[in-house]
């Protein structure tokens, strides 16, 4: 299921990680994405986020994602402000995200730039 709003995205992203579906959750990213896995990495592309999503899902990570603000501009592109919780076993960790989503010509979502600790925990 596509997201058809901005928010939408990450409502996905978080039903994708609880379920544990990984092509589910690299299909919410632009193919020249970029996800900030950890401050100061970058993954970029696909294929790199694949990569970097796979150790939270063999760790059975559950997140609790809500988006607190949107900016847009213009039609096409828009900011997301959330925050987060997630568990892994007995490991817990928060951020507060910026996310940079943009509507595809088909109408639907996709993150450009997924940075989930851009303001901290």
């Amino acid at each position: 299921m596509p997201a058809r709003t901005p928010e939408e995205v990450d409502a996905l992203f978080e039903k994708a990680l609880n379920a544990g579906d990984l092509e589910g959750l690299v299909a919410l990213y632009e193919p020249d994405a970029t996800l900030i896995p950890q401050p100061g990495q970058e993954a970029k592309g696909r294929d790199a986020i694949r990569q970097a999503l796979t150790p939270m899902l063999a760790g059975k990570a559950q997140i609790d994602l809500k988006v607190e603000r949107t900016v847009r501009s213009g039609e096409d592109l828009a900011a997301t402000y959330g925050v987060w919780t997630m568990k892994a076993g007995d490991q817990e960790m928060s951020g507060k995200t910026i996310e940079v989503v943009r509507r595809q010509p088909d109408g639907t979502w996709l993150f450009v730039i997924d940075d989930p600790f851009a303001r901290g925990s």
